[in-house]
């Protein structure tokens, strides 16, 4: 007998599909507990890209002053990077001026606990000749790690019932720049962090390149007879990736900058936001669609999250 939509959907062989899926694949129904408790606030700024001229140094002070007055306050600020505007390729002088302004308009205008990642943009050296800075003790990241006061280029910590994973996106390529993934001594260091996570901790992740994202297709990428993202534009140890957090639950959700671009997207039950950029296109105004921003994120006791971007007043 052919089957109408009707007879189709009666006879229950939709359920009957679906429930011949692997469990682990199935979709989980979307309930909102009315009950569930927020257990952490975050504002999450990244792609600031600070400078001493301006708009950027009144951009930035404008967007931590917006952060902290809004009325449902956060608890915490997340950094996902590109905190200056440039030492890929800038000499001493100006790399120090550029992290002189981050910090110290951090100390006059930020009273929140900040949390920092590294992006690409805070490498020093890293597209200029390596002969002239090779002895260096600053090259590469560890000017960044120094300046932004974090332990190591990545780094995991819990706060508020949840584990949060720092890591470094920007792997440099002699004679290219750079392209993002993680190098194996930090996949390793991954892969042994999450399992020593309990299974009932909710676990964030913080990139400064997206892992995963729909917004690199509208940044850059080509498409003649297939779209090509670049390599240095979404993680291209993604599929490894989406592997690894498969096997850990617990993971929820991931955070990334770099694109300058807003989207959301989940897989297989992890959410990944990729939110902005506090300096829009580099303190020029908007960047395609997107003003300058920073988002509110709200993590909850039963792995939920929700966000809202806010396009604050950066011009005077």
């Amino acid at each position: 007998m052919k089957l109408s939509r009707k007879n189709f959907l009666q006879t229950g062989t939709l359920a009957a599909i679906g429930s011949a899926l692997p469990t682990a694949l199935q979709a989980e129904p979307k309930i909102i507990s009315p009950n569930r408790k927020r257990l952490l606030r975050i504002a999450h700024l990244t792609d600031v890209h600070v400078q001493p001229e301006s708009p950027a140094p009144h951009g930035f002070a404008a967007a931590l002053h917006a952060a902290q007055n809004i009325a449902d306050k956060a608890d915490i600020v997340f950094n996902t990077g590109d905190c200056i505007m440039d030492s890929m390729s800038k000499h001493r002088d100006r790399v120090q001026l550029q992290w002189d302004v981050w910090n110290s308009t951090l100390k006059n205008e930020n009273s929140l606990e900040i949390i920092n990642a590294i992006g690409n943009h805070d490498i020093w050296g890293i597209t200029m000749p390596h002969a002239t800075i090779k002895g260096d003790a600053h090259y590469g990241k560890k000017w960044a790690v120094e300046e932004l006061g974090i332990k190591n280029r990545y780094y995991s910590f819990d706060k508020n019932g949840w584990h949060f994973i720092v890591l470094d996106s920007t792997m440099p390529v002699a004679g290219f720049s750079y392209t993002a993934m993680f190098d194996d001594e930090q996949k390793e260091w991954l892969k042994e962090d999450l399992a020593k996570v309990p299974a009932s901790t909710f676990i964030c992740v913080l990139s400064h390149i997206p892992i995963l994202a729909a917004c690199v297709f509208f940044d850059g990428a080509k498409a003649k007879h297939d779209w090509q993202v670049g390599g240095g534009n979404m993680h291209r140890d993604a599929q490894e990736l989406k592997n690894i957090f498969f096997q850990h639950k617990n993971v929820k959700l991931c955070l990334s900058g770099h694109i300058h671009l807003v989207d959301q997207l989940e897989y297989l039950g992890v959410k990944y936001l990729c939110n902005g950029a506090v300096s829009g296109a580099w303190w020029g105004g908007n960047n395609q669609e997107f003003p300058p921003a920073f988002a509110t994120i709200n993590l909850y006791d039963d792995g939920t999250s929700d966000h809202e971007l806010h396009y604050y007043n950066w011009k005077f």
